[in-house]
């Protein structure tokens, strides 16, 4: 028999925590070895000759939140895969998340066989994919660099404005107000980037834009 998947849970609910346990330690091959309240907790605690392969990561936390946790992550255990969980899809949450070192996204409602889903594949792959964050979206920003044959697509100085814009947490609505343009005008902005960048959606528009640092957030 392998040896188990470790896992470590940091969430500031600690009825959901301890349920989430419970649950996952009754998945095949996967053992919570800590749970604690928030990303100060977790340093204080974590044990390097003892680390978990993943840790399951929230958002919003008092003390230390999960955008905060995922960047002293990145940058000291880059190895532990880091799925970031939460009750919120909003592009620009995901994008924050993705650019702090986040390897997949899971909403807390999520069925737990998506749970057990996530583990294997990012353990496997190393990313985890759904509806929510697609192969493209979470490889453009963790990759690197673009590949050697593509070239920057030209923008307009509009476009450029508009990405700018998009990068934000504006909505399109706001984009136009402060771009003195029609909300159709926008949407022609967006849909004309959409075909540069290659990407389907607002939040690989914001990926490829960082990757390519043609914006930083």
């Amino acid at each position: 028999m392998s040896d188990p998947k470790y896992v470590a849970l940091i969430d500031d609910h600690t009825m959901f925590r301890k349920g989430l346990a419970i649950l996952i330690n009754l998945f095949p091959g996967y053992e919570v070895i800590m749970d604690v309240g928030n990303g100060r907790e977790f340093i204080d605690q974590l044990q390097p000759d003892h680390l978990p392969d993943i840790v399951l990561l929230d958002i919003h936390m008092p003390i230390m939140d999960g955008y905060a946790t995922a960047a002293w992550l990145h940058a000291n255990y880059p190895e532990i895969r880091l799925l970031a969980l939460s009750t919120m899809d909003s592009d620009t949450t995901i994008i924050k998340m993705i650019h702090q070192g986040a390897r997949g996204y899971i909403l807390k409602d999520a069925d737990p066989k998506e749970l057990q889903i996530a583990f294997e594949e990012i353990l496997a792959k190393g990313y985890y994919y759904n509806e929510v964050l697609t192969r493209k979206v979470i490889q453009s920003i963790h990759m690197g660099g673009q590949d050697a044959a593509n070239v920057l697509p030209r923008l307009t100085d509009r476009e450029t404005e508009f990405l700018k814009h998009a990068c934000s947490e504006k909505n399109y609505q706001q984009i136009a107000s402060d771009m003195f343009v029609s909300e159709r005008t926008v949407d022609g902005y967006r849909e004309s980037l959409f075909k540069k960048f290659n990407v389907s959606n607002r939040v690989g528009l914001v990926i490829y834009a960082i990757k390519n640092q043609l914006v930083q957030l």
